[in-house]
């Protein structure tokens, strides 16, 4: 053949399209298998019971058809012939463009035999690979297209659908069903038809063999020749690592091993006439169970080979290799790969280590970082297809490897460094090529002996374009582009590679040497990325998801390893390579395995990265509640008697230190993982690490909290609030120490989850400590201090319980004091405040219905005694009329009693405003100054709720204002509300004398108070003043107006003669001062002008006198 002719056939331009086309074809088969293996995705009318008849006449029938005498067995087809061609087009297209695959592959291969081109990956790398990347694709193809179990009966149904629709059959039928018939078996007809390429793809094997023997040795000889050491020599570490055969060194083994395989599988004949084929052959077998033909399908190497070979004759000998390899494998090469893996992670690790602390080293040593790359690649992905595929064997620790994640990061760690010093690689690089490759290149086109002129001007391009090169391209940031020269060696290559060639390149090494240099050179300028995904794509791990999966629960089983796990998500942003353009389709199914596989391992991460920080937290809040003062009394006593220290001892040394060490071991690993990257893209999404972790840590000590608290609704047992308080400012505090540590955003983790505290319900939609407490005071305190179990002592500014049996369970002081309520709104919040103030609004109101309800039902009375309160004789016959007086007093008490608990908190609110924001809490109080009388009610409220919310009490409480208000009415008018609401004052002013009768109302000096009933007057003043601004009407007149009928009332009861009605009555009177106390509206001048002073003097010294007489034992009488 020509010249001429080795130009114009193209090779390079034909196998370059080819193999690309070939992926697709092959993926797109990949795709279509399955597609149809799973009933989910297989095209519905393949599982219809109508259609199941037709389609096995279909298969049973095929490729002879006869469509128009089957109407009987193909009805159902001819029903749904529209949906057919509409599901199956593309299913049909890819099988024709198998065919037609074929067709271009079997021109070209026999176009190259024509030219016997000479193949050697030592001299023409890209032409040798690029044509048994060919034979290997092509081979794929076909193992997949005979193991589609449908893909008779997709080809038939389709042609039968398309002859029913346009009356013909299509085109390509023919030929595509015979092709599909030929390949039934396919390893029978490929080795027919590969039978005269047997020259051409032994000698490109043959080419690997010092290759292969190179990259095939063991731990043993890397450790010795100090493989990937840059410090074994140091004068020579800034030496530029260079090869006569630069590509060869990062050429993955798996793909060899492909190559071999395949290739003598087809072209066998050589085995048995080639004593160094059969070495070469007999070394590949013995290193691969499987290799993989395209994803997770594998061909079983040595099954496959021996049911070949066993049906020929005269391959006895190769038949007894083939078992003979296969024990070694299953002996040996289990411990070979794992005694790799072993020294890979030391080696690489150093590498790691020294080029982080000299990045400069990338650009000599840039090889070295490929090379790593594609060592670890190697040995990941056999691990993987073989875990994957060997199921039954006696040695499966051979198959697992729990310290993978190390490998996994170590090669995320150089991908790291190479992208973070991409400038330094180029810098490097521009200046070998413009300074050395350039001129080395140029002497040695000087000194060939023959040079034709195609050849002359392409090397005369490469000369010129390394040579214009600059470093101010590389400062300027300028987009290097030199595909084109990569394609014109590859021309080149294929120009000098045919017999009658003038010029030949093995005749010619040093020219290949160096153009090979050339193109690693420029592909360090131009191509890194792709270089990273040709040496360290770990795309395999998409279609092999349950041994990844497997690998990230044994590396989180593994202590040593958790600092590495973050690898395992940064490996799913490789899924993205395994797209291809002919098969769009698969894109979102890919998308979607990749970010769940991303989110479930960062989540997994993330969930135990804030289980052991929370565990810790568990631990120190369990020293810190050993600080509370309820256990100093035992602490003490322990102390005295002298048994305090051994305790100490022996509780540190076999309880705490063990757990605790272990979780801060495991904390730091975790840590180490979690904060290793800021954030990483997978499919076009950025995925930020610390994200996962802000959000487990916030949902943790959210749970946290509420387990802190304690709360058990049936028994009604809480945590006091301060305890609680002490627990979650350890939580805080540990948590706040590892802010640097955990990478993620504390502060905003601990404010989120307070402030969830603080509402009803967090963003799970689980109840709070805001609702627990709520609830526990509503119930239990409240309940029982509105049953007068629980008293409230306004001199201890706390409710205290009365020694009953069998009443409550706990210590009312405990929790109301001043401190617990200080506690209650640090924990609680103003938001957390606001809500328990509607709670208790929501019960003052419902008494408020009921008040209301008794004041209609007495309507009439009530109008006469206000009319007639001061007339003795009247009053005696009226106020017997009256109906449920002790029902409006206790009711008023259980008002008072709720007011009170919320004036306690409020001023608790208000130490804490005070205490965090100072600056905001002197505004407020000066704006609640200015308001008067004379204000517009609407802005008086305005400023009242604002003072409210920060705790300060307020004449009118917006609260109880808002509450009334929001009472609907059925069919009262606004006056008869307002009528109501003034008769409700004069029933409660009338009814005070009752209080008198009862034994428990006396008033207790110490406690500074009685049964509950000194409420009466907060749940006077406070509902008053809210009523009557709802009404809009003036609130001192009303209460004067309580003022005089009240007191009224009590100096009747002064002329009571009735002992038992009179038994508390100074003690009722004192009623009189609190009222006028409680309340910014009355005077004491008004109090005086209805109700002399002197009575209430009187009473004080009465109340006291009996007080202490009550004490005096009964033995000094």
């Amino acid at each position: 053949m020509s010249l001429t002719s080795a130009y114009q056939h193209k090779f390079a331009e034909k196998l370059t399209i080819l193999n690309d086309r070939g992926q697709g074809v092959l993926i797109r088969m990949y795709n279509i298998k399955k597609t149809c293996s799973d009933p989910k995705s297989k095209p519905p009318f393949l599982l219809e019971k109508s259609m199941e008849s037709s389609l096995k006449y279909i298969n049973k029938k095929f490729p002879n058809i006869d469509v128009r005498n089957s109407t009987q067995h193909l009805g159902p087809v001819h029903r749904e012939k529209t949906e057919i061609i509409r599901f199956l087009t593309n299913y049909y297209q890819s099988f024709v463009d198998v065919m037609e695959f074929r067709d271009h592959v079997y021109e070209l291969l026999n176009t190259i035999d024509a030219s016997q081109c000479h193949f050697d990956i030592n001299l023409n790398f890209d032409f040798t690979r690029s044509y048994l990347d060919l034979i290997v694709t092509y081979t794929s193809v076909i193992f997949l297209l005979s193991r589609i179990e449908d893909r008779r009966v997709l080809i038939g149904l389709y042609n039968c659908a398309q002859e029913m629709m346009h009356g013909h059959v299509d085109p390509s039928y023919a030929r595509l069903s015979q092709m599909v018939l030929e390949y039934d078996h396919p390893l029978k007809k490929l080795t027919e038809e590969f039978g005269p390429h047997t020259k051409a793809v032994s000698g490109a094997l043959l080419s690997l063999y010092f290759l292969f023997v190179r990259r095939n040795q063991g731990a043993d000889q890397w450790r010795s020749a100090q493989l990937l050491s840059l410090i074994s020599s140091p004068p020579a570490m800034i030496n530029p690592a260079n090869s006569d055969t630069m590509a060869c060194e990062y050429l993955p083994v798996e793909v060899m091993e492909r190559w071999i395989i395949i290739g003598f599988l087809l072209c066998h004949g050589c085995l048995n006439s080639n004593n160094q084929c059969q070495k070469l052959w007999k070394m590949c077998l013995q290193g691969s169970l499987y290799i993989t033909l395209i994803r997770e399908d594998v061909l079983q190497v040595h099954k496959v080979t021996e049911d070949l070979f066993s049906s020929l004759k005269g391959y006895g000998k190769r038949v007894a290799d083939i078992k003979e390899s296969k024990e070694h494998v299953i002996a040996n090469s289990g411990q070979f790969h794992c005694q790799r893996r072993e020294f890979l992670r030391i080696a690489v690790k150093e590498l790691v280590t020294v080029l982080t602390d000299e990045p400069g080293l990338l650009g000599p040593k840039a090889l070295y970082a490929f090379m790593a790359l594609s060592f670890i690649r190697d040995e990941v992905t056999w691990l993987v297809r073989h875990s994957e595929n060997v199921t039954k064997t006696k040695t499966p620790e051979d198959y697992a490897d729990s310290s993978i994640a190390e490998l996994l990061f170590l090669l995320e760690e150089i991908r790291a460094l190479i992208r973070r010093h991409i400038k330094v690689i180029q810098q490097y690089h521009l200046q070998y090529l413009a300074r050395f490759d350039a001129l080395v290149l140029s002497d040695i086109i000087q000194n060939l002996s023959v040079c034709p002129e195609e050849e002359s001007i392409i090397m005369s391009s490469f000369v010129s374009t390394l040579s214009s090169l600059n470093l101010k391209q590389v400062d300027s940031g300028e987009k290097f582009e030199f595909s084109g020269l990569r394609l014109d060696w590859f021309r080149l290559q294929a120009y000098t590679s045919v017999a009658k060639a003038p010029l030949h390149l093995h005749e010619n090494p040093d020219l290949a040497k160096v153009m090979n240099l050339i193109v690693f050179h420029s592909r360090m300028l131009d191509s890194v990325e792709k270089m990273l995904v040709e040496t360290s794509d770990l795309s395999t791990f998409c279609f092999h998801l349950r041994t990844f999966e497997k690998m990230f629960a044994m590396t989180l089983e593994e202590p040593t390893m958790l600092r590495y796990a973050i690898a395992f998500p940064m490996i799913c942003a490789h899924f993205v390579h395994c797209t291809h353009e002919m098969c769009p389709e698969e894109y979102p199914h890919l998308k979607s395995h990749g970010l769940h596989h991303c989110n479930s391992f960062l989540e997994e991460l993330a969930k135990q990265t804030s289980n052991c920080v929370l565990d810790i937290c568990a631990e120190q809040r369990n020293l810190s509640e050993q600080l509370l003062p309820k256990h100093s009394a035992t602490t003490i006593s322990k102390i005295i008697a002298g048994s305090a220290r051994p305790i100490i001892k022996a509780h540190f040394t076999f309880s705490i230190l063990p757990s605790m060490d272990k979780l801060h071991i495991n904390l730091t690993e975790l840590a180490l993982t979690m904060n290793h990257v800021y954030s990483f893209s997978v499919f076009e999404h950025t995925v930020f690490p610390s994200e996962y972790l802000s959000s487990h840590l916030e949902a943790r000590l959210n749970r946290a909290i509420v387990w802190l608290a304690g709360y058990n609704a049936t028994t009604q047992e809480i945590a006091r609030p301060s305890e609680l308080l002490a627990g979650v400012k350890a939580y805080i505090g540990f948590i706040q120490s590892l802010a640097q540590f955990l990478g993620a955003d504390v502060s905003r983790v601990i404010r989120n989850a307070l402030l969830q505290q603080t509402q009803p319900l967090d963003t799970c939609g689980e109840q709070t400590i805001t609702t627990f407490y709520t609830n526990w005071y509503l119930e239990s305190l409240l309940r029982q201090a509105s049953s007068g179990v629980i008293i409230l002592s306004p001199a201890m500014q706390t409710f205290i319980s009365l020694p009953r049996e069998g009443e409550q369970h706990f210590s009312a002081e405990e929790f109301s004091d001043i401190s617990e309520m200080r506690a209650l709104a640090e924990l609680l919040g103003p938001y957390g405040m606001k809500f328990l103030s509607e709670n208790l609004m929501w019960h003052v109101t419902s008494q408020i219905v009921e008040l209301k309800k008794l004041v209609v039902e007495n309507m009439d009375v009530l109008v006469q005694i206000r009319s007639n309160f001061s007339k003795a004789d009247l009053m005696a016959s009226l106020l017997p009329q009256l109906m449920g007086a002790d029902n409006v007093l206790k009711r008023m008490t259980i008002i008072g009693v709720i007011l009170s608990f919320r004036a306690m908190a409020q001023e608790g609110l208000r130490e804490v405003f005070s205490s965090h924001c100072p600056f905001l809490m002197g505004p407020i109080e000066c704006l609640k100054e200015f308001v008067t009388p004379d204000t517009d009610i609407k802005v008086t409220l305005s400023v009242f709720e604002l003072a409210s919310a920060a705790g300060v009490g307020c004449d009118i409480d917006p609260a109880l204002v808002a509450a009334i208000a929001n009472l609907k009415t059925d069919t009262s008018s606004p006056e008869e509300e307002y009528k109501v609401a003034c008769l409700l004052l004069i029933f409660l002013a009338v009814s005070l004398p009752l209080l008198a009768t009862d034994p428990s109302s006396f008033y207790s000096i110490e406690m500074d108070g009685n049964n509950n009933i000194h409420c009466l007057t907060k749940a006077v003043i406070q509902v008053s003043a809210a009523l009557f601004t709802v009404y809009n009407k003036n609130i001192e007149t009303h209460l004067k107006e309580f003022l005089v009928v009240a007191s009224v009332s009590l100096l009747h009861l002064g002329q009571e003669t009735d002992k038992i009605k009179t038994r508390n009555r100074e003690s009722i009177s004192l009623l009189m001062r609190l009222v006028v106390e409680e309340s910014s509206f009355l005077t004491l001048d008004m109090l005086e002008s209805c109700f002399p002073y002197v009575l209430l003097r009187n009473a004080y010294r009465e109340v006291s006198r009996t007080f202490h007489l009550n004490r005096v034992p009964t033995s000094t009488h």
